[in-house]
């Protein structure tokens, strides 16, 4: 579990959590419904969701014709959502077994993508061109554990006027106990400078189990993440806090519309995810 701590250095951290997300592709390409896409209209929930807040701070209100870059995008199902709503994307990911699942969905479903195998802290190296539109959601940046070098990509891969969105889990969810009877705390909420260890052989999404069950994480205040996005030059459009999650965080948690809550006595205690908006000047 995560209580343990470890000093470990990013390149071993990031290979043994690579290793993780290379065992999670065929576990997620079962389990998270990819034949929905299929249907010529249908659109992940996440990126369902993300468009509808996005849509203010958008040209037109659509990503319609924009350059879009996916950071952390896994197997491709937001990013090929993101295309299938008018956008000419890029996918990043760290995982080279979630990009060749990622190319052949876009090939499969018809949809034209870009697709670049990096770490996120050296994506402005890695990609070529800048965009309108930068997003990441959601599950990301507990992986990262240099938020200003993250910061400072996010803002290189923009072009002026560009905007930057991101959903995340939020890190007082994060520092809950995820088994617990009620909501109570148990890991930081603060950084430490040091990694929790994580030993769990399933994954948030399916019934099976990785091979490679060790991963790293690192805890980040909502204060940290804002002062990276501000530091890296960014300017903050909007900042809100949700009380629903694609994922059951625990076990506790009931199904709701788009994903799981807290049960609803227990709903506006805590805040779930927390949702970013900031444009490059």
């Amino acid at each position: 579990m995560g209580e343990n701590r470890s000093a470990i250095d990013w390149d071993a951290a990031r290979a043994a959590n690579r290793d993780n997300w290379e065992d999670r592709v065929p576990l997620h390409e079962k389990a998270y419904a990819v034949g929905d896409l299929d249907d010529p209209d249908h659109l992940s929930s996440v990126v369902r969701a993300d468009l509808g807040v996005l849509a203010p701070f958008l040209p037109h209100g659509s990503v319609a014709g924009l350059d879009v870059c996916h950071l952390q995008c896994h197997i491709g199902t937001d990013t090929v959502s993101l295309a299938r709503a008018g956008a000419r994307v890029t996918g990043v990911d760290f995982s080279p077994g979630a990009l060749r699942s990622a190319a052949g969905l876009a090939r499969h479903l018809g949809l034209d993508a870009t697709w670049v195998e990096t770490d996120v802290l050296d994506a402005r190296a890695a990609v070529s061109g800048d965009f309108d539109l930068v997003y990441t959601s959601i599950g990301t940046i507990t992986w990262l554990p240099d938020l200003e070098r993250w910061a400072q990509q996010v803002a290189g891969l923009l072009r002026a006027g560009g905007t930057f969105y991101i959903r995340d889990g939020h890190p007082v969810l994060y520092a809950l106990d995820e088994n617990a009877d009620g909501l109570q705390l148990r890991y930081p909420y603060f950084s430490t400078g040091q990694a929790q260890v994580w030993d769990e052989d399933s994954t948030y999404a399916g019934d099976g189990r990785v091979a490679h069950p060790r991963t790293y994480e690192w805890a980040h205040p909502l204060s940290a993440i804002v002062n990276a996005l501000l530091g890296a030059g960014l300017q903050l459009l909007r900042l809100d806090e949700g009380t629903t999650l694609p994922w059951r965080f625990s076990p506790r948690m009931v199904e709701v519309p788009d994903g799981f809550a807290w049960p609803e006595a227990e709903r506006d205690l805590v805040p779930c995810t927390y949702t970013i908006i900031a444009r490059k000047p």
